[in-house]
């Protein structure tokens, strides 16, 4: 796998890359993978669900922040950073996100963003699942990603298929 130099030096909006960049992109992922569904129209309700080091420190280290904006549609080295701050009180004060700047749905942090503090998924200690439901509370879509350092991130399916990290080729 050939890696260029965007992929080893990231540009983000944190302390951590694997706290920041990497669920960014995960949350960013998700999104992408659900508007490309036919039922994106009747995604009701996300949950966001993060796991071992970044449910202990996520918020700290500004994951939450990340993954707000990930699922806004937004892509770590693409935001513009003076945007953030009012994107971020938008989402909270409203409690309502704009999935991939396509859809309005609630979103009220405390019960849809959830940090497990004592919890790990099994592969790697920075894991996330989220969930998307419609209406009735039927999953529409569920995927569990893992950010494992420098910003890359590994889905579920990756790890069953022995593949590679996905890399988001965003400088084109």
């Amino acid at each position: 796998m050939a890696i260029s130099i965007f992929e080893l030096f990231k540009i983000g909006i944190g302390p951590s890359s694997s706290h920041t960049v990497g669920p960014m992109k995960a949350s960013y992922l998700f999104v992408e993978g659900l508007y490309t569904q036919d039922n994106f129209n009747e995604v009701f309700r996300i949950k966001a669900d993060l796991f071992g080091s970044l449910g202990a420190t996520g918020k700290g280290h500004g994951s939450d922040k990340a993954i707000l904006l990930g699922l806004e549609g937004e892509l770590p080295d693409k935001i513009t950073p003076h945007i953030i701050p009012e994107r971020l009180l938008k989402i909270r004060s409203k409690k309502e996100i704009n999935i991939f700047q396509k859809k309005n749905i609630s979103f009220t942090e405390d019960k849809d963003l959830i940090m497990h503090k004592s919890e790990s998924l099994p592969y790697h200690p920075n894991g996330m699942r989220f969930t998307a439901y419609n209406k009735v509370g039927e999953i529409l879509r569920t995927k569990i990603y893992y950010s494992v350092g420098g910003g890359f991130v590994l889905n579920d399916d990756n790890i069953a298929n022995h593949t590679s990290p996905i890399i988001l080729d965003t400088h084109v």
